[in-house]
């Protein structure tokens, strides 16, 4: 096989937790302009379903269904239907995350604990249910995307002076952390039947709501000297999920323009 072959999905099939969203979107092209048959799953169906429409008039196969991650029988249902569909289970793209816990740390302990629900412990669970499928096949990927803020401090001066606030709320480097090392884990139990579990951690994202002094100062704190773009995801993706990667597992690839590095 030519070393450019090895980058196709053609024949696979791949599920991707949201899809809608900054780093979703560019995911759910990147795995259908590779040839995956794609479901896109999360709350808001009727923006997945945009995407989806999008994606099949370029002519790929992408279908949305609902996914509530805050509830087991949801995670379950949306296994059966992918499952009723196809005989074989190939790539699994853990995307989607609620940030229903935002603001400071002086919080009761509910409030974390909604988001440790989703962002944890339904990780957990969706990534058992397909890891099983890809079992049967002795092959597989699942890509965690976390953040590099799972791998570095709180930098306050890149907020300085915006309307952004600068204190954060510490769940979200909490689990972004915790993903990367749940990444070696899983890496490490499913690495016996050729399943491989990789993470990727992104930079920022360039959104034009970003106020210009935050997107100044956090690009000069890059390497590269910029946020990430709409596209800068989509190589990574397409790499992990492929065969390109077949001896890669348990890996953390920042996909941050240098930040973590500088």
């Amino acid at each position: 096989m030519k070393v450019l072959d090895t980058f196709s999905l053609r024949g696979k099939v791949a599920l991707l937790t949201g899809g809608a969203g900054l780093y979703g979107r560019q995911i759910a092209a990147a795995l259908a302009e590779a040839g995956a048959k794609l479901y896109i799953a999360s709350r808001g169906l009727e923006a997945l379903e945009q995407v989806a429409g999008e994606e099949r008039t370029r002519g790929f196969e992408v279908c949305a269904l609902p996914l509530d991650l805050g509830s087991d029988r949801s995670i379950e249902e949306l296994h059966a239907k992918i499952m009723a569909e196809n005989d074989h289970f190939d790539i699994l793209v853990n995307n989607a995350v609620t940030r229903c816990a935002g603001g400071g740390w002086d919080k009761p302990l509910a409030y974390y604990d909604k988001s440790l629900h989703v962002n944890a412990s339904a990780l957990f669970k969706i990534t058992q249910l397909f890891a099983g499928e890809m079992k049967k096949q002795q092959n597989g990927s699942i890509i965690n995307i976390g953040s590099m803020m799972g791998m570095v401090g709180l930098e306050t001066a890149n907020y300085a002076g915006t309307n952004m606030g600068d204190n954060p709320s510490p769940i979200y480097f909490y689990e972004k952390g915790g993903i990367i090392n749940f990444t070696r884990w899983a890496a490490s139990i499913l690495g016996p039947y050729a399943i491989r579990v990789n993470c990727v951690s992104p930079g920022g994202l360039y959104d034009p709501r970003h106020p210009e002094k935050f997107v100044k100062q956090y690009s000069a704190r890059t390497q590269l000297g910029r946020l990430a773009s709409d596209v800068d995801l989509k190589g990574i993706i397409v790499f992990l999920a492929s065969d390109a990667s077949a001896y890669i597992t348990g890996t953390n690839i920042p996909v941050d323009g240098g930040y973590t590095a500088k």
